[in-house]
């Protein structure tokens, strides 16, 4: 059985939302993002933006094969906020993302029911105003030769349509490619047989 070797994310940052409830105003945005301390920064231009609201709720998720997520309240009822966020993250099954709900407060409380029905169709409204599209998962691998060998590698890297992702062409050559979960075992022992020619998996 074939390895699911793809994932659904987001390219660019979705245009702003706004869902409201009595008053409350909610903004939804959702970002691209591989790693946290980007999350950081994002939630940190979202403070500025909007100094005046009262909560930042959000919710990540980071990773293609060992997943990595968090979910914060900002001072709403536990599990009010984060965790409806996130439920959207996972029912539309995309990664590599932060979900951002703003509030600003009206003035009349919502309770625990109402606020979850609004961080959930916030987040939900920031994800179909998105761009999702579907990305493979890729190993990444250095081939390492001399330069007399540069036809044989190129060849093969024609013949296969594999990525180069970098080259580092000097007596000893370097290139780096990157291929499809699904089929890394395969380009590997393609190169392994030839002569005075190495390929290495880089780690993730």
């Amino acid at each position: 059985m074939e390895h699911k070797d793809t994932y659904k994310t987001i390219n660019i940052a979705s245009e702003e939302t706004l869902f409201k409830d009595r008053n409350s105003k909610f903004f939804g945005y959702a970002f691209p993002t591989t790693s946290e301390e980007e999350v950081k920064s994002l939630i940190d231009n979202l403070k500025k933006q909007h100094h005046s609201a009262r909560h930042w709720c959000y919710a990540w998720q980071i990773g293609t094969e060992n997943l990595k997520y968090r979910t914060n309240d900002d001072g709403e009822p536990s599990n009010s906020a984060g965790q409806p966020i996130y439920g959207q993250i996972q029912s539309y099954d995309v990664t590599n993302i932060l979900i951002v709900v703003v509030r600003y407060f009206g003035g009349t409380k919502l309770g625990v029911g109402g606020l979850i029905n609004a961080y959930r169709t916030s987040a939900q409204l920031a994800l179909e105003n998105s761009d999702i599209i579907e990305k493979t998962i890729d190993k990444n691998f250095v081939i390492i030769f001399e330069y007399k060998d540069m036809n044989k590698v190129m060849r093969i890297i024609k013949e296969h349509k594999l990525n180069i992702t970098k080259q580092e062409l000097q007596l000893n050559c370097k290139i780096y490619i990157s291929v499809r979960k699904n089929i890394a075992d395969k380009i590997k022992d393609v190169f392994s047989p030839l002569y005075e020619v190495e390929i290495k998996q880089l780690k993730d």
